[in-house]
């Protein structure tokens, strides 16, 4: 088996890094910096970034069917332009709600962009409530509340055949499943696949291989670990060189690289002097598998 390699391929520093996702048609990884409020594309071709200011902590970013992007964007659901800079709003959310904000947002194999609410208490997003949070569904142009009492909606995928999707609500410290039926969308009889361990610290970001393993990026806990849904055991872990690991995805020509965010947020001038990294998106090559390739939002 090929070694494992981790490289930094763009060091900015975001304060919160997150949602990567490969274009193909760009070979480019896109992401978001939520603090940072801009979208952010990392080139494989010049190993440039470009960057787009928004107005608004922008949580997550994906591929649009009839071109461009679509991102969560506070408490909206609003289209990229890239090369105009334009935002448009498609969906407004908890307008009422001056504290809440999405948070991860992924498109579902039939084209529905799936997005998690949370309620930042503080002006900071340092702390949490659970009132008035949720977790929402965009089948088109509409909007459908799945559930509620939610603390940091997080990591979102959906097994090889479509029949579940995987879910993580990070204080919750479980990788939870759930049956999914992709006619409706609709999801039910949740359950925990994965318990994580105190070392592996709040579970972030996450993504599938084409093997239908789940890969959890650990927030706190510098690394990525690969779980195997079935079973509810740990196959591998990746330890970056830094601590505040926040999503992953598979990119590159083959889907064989996998892309790390990370965040800087919450770090003081010792820790950042440690991990002058943090905050920089990370490529690992050599894991030995492949993933899919993300779904665009058909509406």
């Amino acid at each position: 088996m090929a070694s494992v390699k981790i490289e930094c391929v763009a060091s900015k520093g975001y304060g919160i890094g997150e949602s990567p996702v490969w274009d193909e048609k760009e070979s480019a990884l896109l992401c978001v910096d939520i603090t940072g409020r801009k979208v952010c594309r990392w080139s494989a071709v010049t190993k440039q970034v470009e960057a787009i200011a928004v107005d608004a902590p922008v949580s997550s970013v994906a591929l649009r069917k009839s071109g461009d992007y679509v991102i969560t964007l506070g408490t909206r659901f609003a289209a990229l332009k890239w090369k105009e800079q334009l935002v448009t709003t498609i969906a407004h959310v908890d307008k009422d709600k001056p504290n809440n904000r999405f948070n991860d947002g992924k498109v579902d194999p039939a084209g529905r962009y799936f997005a998690g609410m949370l309620q930042a208490v503080l002006c900071d997003c340092s702390a949490w409530g659970r009132e008035g949070s949720g977790f929402y569904l965009f089948p088109d142009l509409s909007v459908v509340k799945h559930f509620d009492q939610v603390d940091i909606s997080n990591g979102l995928d959906w097994s090889l055949d479509h029949k579940t999707f995987f879910y993580i609500d990070s204080l919750s410290y479980s990788v939870d499943a759930f049956d999914y039926d992709i006619q409706t969308g609709k999801i039910g009889n949740r359950r925990s696949i994965y318990k994580l361990e105190k070392e592996e610290s709040i579970p972030d970001g996450m993504c599938i291989d084409t093997e239908g393993k789940l890969w959890v990026a650990c927030y706190d806990g510098g690394r990525v670990i690969r779980l195997d849904p079935e079973t509810g055991k740990r196959l591998q872990t990746v330890k970056l060189p830094v601590d505040k690991t926040t999503s992953c995805c598979f990119g590159g020509k083959d889907y064989s690289e996998m892309y790390v965010t990370s965040a800087r947020d919450g770090m003081d001038e010792e820790w950042l002097s440690r991990q002058p990294q943090a905050g920089g998106l990370f490529k690992i090559t050599g894991l030995g598998v492949k993933g899919v390739p993300p779904y665009p939002f058909a509406g």
